[in-house]
């Protein structure tokens, strides 16, 4: 039996990450997408709630994996590893995150991990320029910070059962058809 995919679109703000969701949503057939945000509590105490959803989480994708149904993620627990790096968080995540990263490793999916990333760091204003609900700062700045460190984990995770992908939003059209060949998609 084919397995399904489990397809991970991660990036910092402002590189397109609901852009390119919505686009796989709407061309993988027998997909549903699924938009996380973190929780705000950046507190010792927030890393528990942390813990807690992406453990929910996991269980929940383990009870999904033989349901016919390619899963869309925008953001997971990397952008928490990633935040919590960067010290935007109270406390260290890198225990949690490597529990859940052999927890995802042995779930039964293809698995997908799309790191999103500009070229032109100039786009990153023009793309932050629009109204958010916040609960981490956006600024050009700190889009290219998770930039730099989106791609040290992707580097980080050679050697798992992982499929990573960079991909440049600076042309959505250019990213487009790269999704197009990584799967399958006609259009």
């Amino acid at each position: 039996m084919e397995k399904n995919r489990l397809i991970i679109i991660e990036g910092p703000q402002g590189t397109g990450k609901t852009t390119l969701t919505n686009y796989l949503r709407e061309n993988i057939p027998s997909s549903n997408l699924y938009r996380l945000s973190g929780q705000k509590d950046k507190s010792p105490k927030g890393k528990e709630l942390s813990k807690k959803m992406y453990y929910a989480l996991l269980e929940y994708l383990k009870q999904m994996q033989d349901i016919p149904m390619d899963l869309i993620f925008d953001r997971t627990f990397f952008t928490e590893e990633v935040y919590a790096r960067l010290g935007y968080k109270e406390y260290q995540f890198t225990d949690v995150y490597n529990e859940l990263l052999n927890k995802i490793n042995n779930l039964n999916y293809d698995i997908y991990l799309i790191l999103l990333y500009l070229k032109d760091p100039k786009i990153y204003e023009e793309r932050l320029a629009r109204q958010h609900h916040q609960y981490q700062t956006f600024s050009p700045k700190n889009s290219i910070d998770q930039q730099n460190t989106y791609q040290i984990i992707g580097k980080e995770l050679q050697n798992t059962n992982i499929n990573i992908y960079n991909i440049a939003m600076d042309n959505f059209e250019e990213a487009y058809q790269k999704l197009n060949k990584i799967f399958k998609i006609k259009r």
